[in-house]
C-alpha cells in the first residue's frame, strides 16, 4: 500500500496541483510545475503570508522585488561563493554523484553529518560501507569534495562578468539597505520582505518537494538597533504556547513564548515575537499543530555570526522532522560584509553606516592634546600610536565616557558617531606628556604638542543594524499542508479521500453544483457562480455525475464549501451550503450568499 507521500504526490498530479517538469522529455530531477489548482493555492498561500507579515504587522514593513541574477561580488561578500557548498562523493560502480552527509546519515550516523569535514565523511563512509542510492551496490565512493551549489552564468555576452542565479532572496534586501533606510525615514525598526524564486544546483535531489533545484522563498529581514531587540506588541504573543526543542537537551519543552524568553531559551523578545508570528501563519495556513515544533540549531550548526537560530519543523510520515522555516538573529553580519566589500581603502561604505540612533542633549567643552609641527619628526615610528593614546587619555575622551559614549577607539569617533567639533582655542603645552603606546611609555615633549579646547556636539551614534530573518520555504510548506490535510478511507463502500485544506489557502473556495442537468438548474448555477466570482471568491461549477460523486471530487481537492442548486432554488431563491469538514448542510438565501461567505472566510 502506498505511503502518505506517494498518496499526496499521486493526488497532486491527478488533480492538477503539481506535475513533474518536462515529463514528456523524461523529466528533470529537482523541478516541478504547479498545475491550475497548485498555482492558485500557491498564490493564496503567499498572499496569506503577506497579510500576516506585511499588512497586519505592527512593525513598518514593505515588499521589494530584485533580479534573480546576482553579480559575483555580491555573493563573494555574503560568503556564498566561498562557503555555499555541500560535500559530494561519487559511486565507484555507477558513477552517480551523491550528497555525502545525506549518505552518511542514511547509513546510520547519529550526529550532525552536515558539520563533518571531508576527512571525517570519508572515514564514516569507510566504516559504514553504505550502498549507493542509485545502483544499490556497496562498491565504495570517491573521496568527498566540496561542490558549490550555485548556478553560474555570464552577465552580458563576452563580458566575462560572472553572475549567479541567486540561492536566496535576502541579498537584494541587504544591498538595497541604504535606499530602504531612507524610505523608512531613517527610523528603526523596520522590515523588508521579498517573495520569489531561487536556485540551488542540488547534488542529488531525491526527496520530491523537499529538495528542489528551483524553489520559491518568502523572506523578511527586520532591521533593529542592536541595543533594542524588543517588540512593542510582544505582550500580545507572550502567552501563546509552542513546542521548543533547545540544543541544550534536544527534548520537547511546552512553553509560552514569554517563558522561553524569560528562561533564556530564546535569545531576545524580538526573535521570540517572530517565532510567534511564524507559528500564527503556519497554523492559519493549515499545518497540524501537533506536528509542528521549533528546534534550536545545534551548537555545531549555528552560524558563527548568529546570536540565536531556530527552525520551524513539520513532521512528515516518510521523512520525519523537516525544516520549513528558519528564524535567525543574524546580528549585523550581512550589512557589515556588504559595507566592507563595497567600501574603499578597507573602510566601511558610509552608505551602510548612516543609521543614527538619536542621542539628544550631548554637548560639552573639553580639552585634548593635539600634535604640533615637531610631533612626527620627534616621535618617528611611535607617532601614530602616541597620537591615538593622547586622544584616548584626554579630558575630551574622559568626558565622552562619562556621558555614556563608546570611547574604546576614540580616534575613530567619526566612524562611530555623527559628531561636530568646533575648536575654541589652541594653546602651547607647558610640560612633557607621558602616554602608553606600542607596549611602552612614550614621552611627548612640550614642544611637540598643543592643547586644543573644543566645543563638541554629538547628534547620534552610527550603527549597523542587526537583522532578524524569518525565511520560509514555500514548496516544503505546501507539501506539508497537503500531507497534513490528506485523509483517506471508505465511504458508502468506496474509497474516499478528503484534503482538509485551510479555507485561507484552498484553491477553490466554493463549488456550485446544480442538482440535475435540466429544469433550468445549470443556468441558475452559472448565475450564482458569477455573482460569487464578482464578489471575489474562487469558484468551480461542476455538473458532471451524481451529486455524491461531485461532493467527493470537491472534498478531494480541498474545497471547503459546496453550494447545491436544486428545484426549490427556483421557487424560494435559496441554496443548500454543505460544509466539507462537518457535513452540515444549511439553507441560505441566494441574495445573502456573498455576505455569508465573507463572514465565513473572514
Amino acid at each position: 500500500m502506498a505511503d502518505k507521500t506517494d498518496q499526496v504526490m499521486e493526488l497532486a498530479k491527478r488533480r492538477g496541483f503539481l506535475w513533474p517538469s518536462f515529463e514528456v522529455y523524461g523529466g528533470a530531477a529537482g523541478f516541478y510545475d504547479y498545475g491550475p489548482l497548485g498555482a492558485t493555492m500557491k498564490k493564496r498561500f503567499e498572499d496569506l503570508w503577506r497579510h500576516v507579515f506585511v499588512k497586519t504587522e505592527h512593525t513598518p514593513m514593505a515588499e521589494i522585488f530584485c533580479p534573480r541574477v546576482t553579480p559575483e561580488p555580491v555573493l563573494v561578500a555574503s560568503g556564498h561563493v566561498g562557503e555555499f557548498t555541500d560535500l559530494l562523493v561519487t559511486c565507484l560502480a555507477c558513477k552517480a554523484p551523491t550528497r555525502a552527509d545525506h549518505l552518511v546519515t542514511a547509513a546510520g550516523y547519529k550526529g550532525n553529518a552536515g558539520a563533518l569535514k571531508a576527512p571525517d565523511i570519508d572515514a564514516q563512509l569507510a566504516a559504514l560501507k553504505p550502498k549507493c542510492p542509485s545502483c544499490a551496490k556497496a562498491a565504495g565512493f570517491t573521496p568527498a569534495v566540496k561542490q558549490n551549489l550555485m548556478n553560474a552564468t555570464e552577465i552580458g555576452p563576452g563580458s566575462g562578468r560572472v553572475g549567479y542565479l541567486r540561492p536566496e532572496t535576502a541579498q537584494g534586501i541587504f544591498t538595497d539597505f541604504p535606499l530602504l533606510f531612507r524610505h523608512f525615514r531613517e527610523r528603526l525598526p523596520f522590515g523588508v520582505v521579498q517573495l520569489g524564486g531561487s536556485n540551488r544546483n542540488e547534488i542529488s535531489p531525491r526527496q520530491g518537494m523537499l529538495r528542489l533545484r528551483e524553489f520559491s522563498m518568502m523572506e523578511a529581514e527586520v532591521f533593529y538597533d542592536p541595543g533594542k531587540k524588543t517588540h512593542p506588541r510582544f505582550s500580545e504573543v507572550a502567552s501563546r504556547t509552542a513546542t521548543f526543542v533547545p540544543n541544550a537537551d534536544e527534548k520537547d519543552h511546552h512553553l509560552t513564548f514569554g517563558q522561553a524568553v524569560a528562561s533564556g531559551m530564546v535569545a531576545n523578545e524580538a526573535l521570540a515575537y517572530w517565532l510567534a508570528r511564524t507559528q500564527e501563519f503556519l497554523l492559519a495556513a493549515g499545518m497540524d499543530p501537533k506536528r509542528l515544533h521549533f528546534r534550536q540549531h545545534l551548537k555545531d550548526e549555528m552560524a558563527h555570526y548568529a546570536a540565536d537560530c531556530w527552525d520551524a519543523e513539520f513532521h512528515s510520515d516518510r521523512y520525519g522532522w523537516v525544516e520549513c522555516v528558519g528564524i535567525a538573529d543574524r546580528g549585523s553580519y550581512d550589512l557589515t560584509q556588504h559595507a566592507k566589500h563595497s567600501g574603499k581603502d578597507g573602510k566601511l561604505n558610509p552608505e551602510f553606516t548612516r543609521v543614527i540612533a538619536a542621542t539628544p542633549g550631548i554637548a560639552f567643552t573639553a580639552t585634548v592634546p593635539v600634535p604640533a609641527k615637531p610631533f612626527f619628526p620627534t616621535l618617528k615610528q611611535d607617532a601614530r600610536a602616541a597620537e591615538a593614546a593622547m586622544w584616548e587619555g584626554s579630558a575630551y575622551a574622559q568626558e565622552a565616557a562619562r556621558r555614556g559614549l563608546d570611547t574604546a577607539k576614540w580616534a575613530e569617533r567619526n566612524e562611530r558617531y555623527l559628531i561636530t567639533e568646533k575648536e575654541v582655542r589652541r594653546e602651547p603645552a607647558t610640560a612633557p606628556l607621558t602616554v602608553q603606546a606600542n607596549g611602552k611609555d612614550i614621552i611627548v615633549p612640550a614642544s611637540a604638542y598643543e592643547i586644543a579646547t573644543l566645543d563638541v556636539t554629538v547628534q547620534g551614534k552610527r550603527i549597523l543594524p542587526c537583522v532578524i530573518e524569518p525565511s520560509f520555504g514555500v514548496d516544503r510548506i505546501l507539501y506539508a499542508l497537503w500531507e497534513h490535510g490528506l485523509e483517506t478511507g471508505e465511504k458508502n463502500g468506496e474509497a474516499y479521500t478528503r484534503l482538509k485544506l485551510s479555507p485561507k489557502v484552498a484553491p477553490i473556495q466554493v463549488a456550485i453544483l446544480p442538482l440535475t442537468n435540466k429544469d433550468g438548474l445549470p443556468a441558475k448555477a452559472e448565475e450564482i457562480e458569477w455573482t460569487l466570482r464578482a464578489a471575489g471568491f474562487l469558484t468551480d461549477n461542476d455538473d458532471s455525475g451524481s451529486i455524491g460523486r461531485r461532493y467527493a471530487r470537491q472534498d478531494e481537492v480541498g474545497t471547503p464549501f459546496c453550494v447545491t442548486v436544486d428545484n426549490d432554488t427556483l421557487k424560494d431563491q435559496a441554496v443548500t451550503v454543505r460544509n466539507r469538514d462537518t457535513g452540515a448542510q444549511d439553507r441560505i438565501a441566494v441574495r445573502g450568499l456573498a455576505e455569508h461567505f465573507r463572514a465565513v472566510f473572514g
